[in-house]
């Protein structure tokens, strides 16, 4: 009897607790589903990156329409990881983070591509780090002049690091690239903004293109001033020598110069 009784009590003890966890479990429930809690106010912010100047590009309407049919919840019950995809989702939005603010607020803080150009041939966007995005084309020619870059997929932040590149050492002789690309062979060529097209082909070790860019403008000033605003392209891709196609617009012809061993 003495055995039965201690576990009738155990039981009896282990019930009451069920029943006052049950009862706790649905009083904070009840709390959390108050109308105070509902969600009243969901505050964009822009990120510190941004400065003084704030969003450029998302605004309230976009925000309505994209972001917001997706957040469920209140206060407690919102999941803030799906409240930062859905924001993340926006045109023009890199990088949401969202936090809580008492009673019934959400606070999302926001960062926003900065577009450097135009990437591939289907109307997509790279920013300055990296990022494909898709977003409005006129926006984004409104902020700056858009490089057209191209290349094989995976290979964004590699032909925006080669831009760069492409950019400091073209600097010396007040040019700059206006499109660079990457092909499926792994050659890389360039459009300059005075109209040059320029052939660096594809790279044999860590100095190849930049040997052939240094090679291009050794001999720049020189077929600057016998053929002025008529070199249409140039082809470095020979070892001892370069290619060099132009058109005199006096004369209306074609001249073209070659060298042998093009690798």
């Amino acid at each position: 009897m003495w055995h039965d009784s201690k576990l009738m009590n155990n039981t009896a003890n282990a019930l009451f607790g069920l029943v006052l966890f049950s009862l706790l479990l649905s009083a904070v429930w009840w709390v959390i589903q108050r109308p105070l809690f509902t969600l009243q106010v969901i505050r964009v912010e822009a990120g510190s990156a941004a400065g003084s100047a704030g969003l450029r590009h998302v605004n309230t309407l976009t925000i309505r329409n994209t972001a917001l049919p997706k957040i469920r919840g209140n206060f407690f019950t919102a999941n803030l990881d799906a409240v930062r995809s859905a924001f993340e989702t926006v045109p023009w939005v890199r990088k949401a983070s969202v936090q809580r603010e008492w009673p019934n607020k959400l606070v999302v803080t926001l960062e926003e591509h900065v577009a450097l150009g135009t990437w591939g041939e289907n109307g997509q966007l790279i920013s300055a780090k990296g990022d494909v995005f898709t977003a409005n084309l006129a926006e984004a020619e409104d902020d700056a002049d858009l490089v057209a870059l191209t290349g094989p997929d995976g290979s964004e932040k590699e032909v925006l690091a080669q831009y760069v590149e492409f950019k400091n050492w073209f600097a010396k002789i007040n040019l700059a690239p206006e499109s660079v690309n990457y092909s499926s062979r792994y050659a890389w060529s360039l459009k300059l903004n005075n109209g040059m097209q320029v052939q660096l082909g594809r790279v044999q070790d860590a100095t190849t293109l930049k040997s052939r860019v240094d090679k291009l403008m050794t001999v720049y000033p020189q077929l600057l001033a016998s053929l002025q605003d008529s070199i249409e392209s140039v082809d470095m891709r020979y070892p001892n020598g370069l290619a060099l196609k132009s058109s005199h617009s006096n004369l209306g012809s074609k001249k073209q110069t070659k060298a042998s061993g093009k690798t």
